[in-house]
């Protein structure tokens, strides 16, 4: 992915990986397709979420476990198919990165109900667990995507 800012040109850089606004072929592309992707990703993503809060629950003053762990597998998640789809020049279906990745697995993972979760641990008066909360799946997650991008690697050009 191209890192924001300045590009060769002087123009601002990618936004988007699979689009690339200099390519003539790019700019005429209907987006409405990868808009409908990312909207039923995103349906299945959160309706799956929202399952495991039912199983799950936090009740008052407890660690909100069930955010953590569907954060930190959802971001083992994309570090699998950022692998699969963007790495070795393998070929995917151009709609499976905004369906999957963007909205199924950002549906699925939620920095919304993170935050929230940390509010509430301080509304309670738990400002060490709103600590934890914060750090711990910030790390967890960041730590999963890495981890499992690191496997899937391993796994794919065949390495023990």
């Amino acid at each position: 992915m191209t890192p924001p800012g300045p590009g060769p040109d002087g123009g601002a850089g990618a936004v988007d990986p699979d689009v690339d606004l200099h390519v003539p072929a790019h700019r005429a592309e209907p987006q409405g397709r990868v808009l409908a992707a990312v909207a039923a990703g995103g349906a299945v993503g959160a309706s799956a979420r929202y399952g495991i809060s039912l199983l799950w629950p936090a009740g008052p003053g407890a660690f909100p476990w069930a955010t953590f762990w569907i954060n930190v597998a959802g971001s083992a998640l994309i570090g699998v198919l950022m692998v699969l789809i963007g790495e070795g020049g393998r070929s995917a279906h151009p709609l499976v990165r905004p369906f999957a990745g963007v909205g199924v697995l950002g549906g699925f993972t939620t920095f919304s109900t993170y935050a929230l979760d940390v509010s509430r641990l301080l509304d309670e008066g738990r400002a060490g667990a709103a600590a934890a909360c914060a750090g711990l799946t910030a790390a967890a997650a960041l730590g999963a995507v890495w981890a499992a991008a690191s496997l899937t690697r391993r796994a794919v050009r065949g390495r023990p």
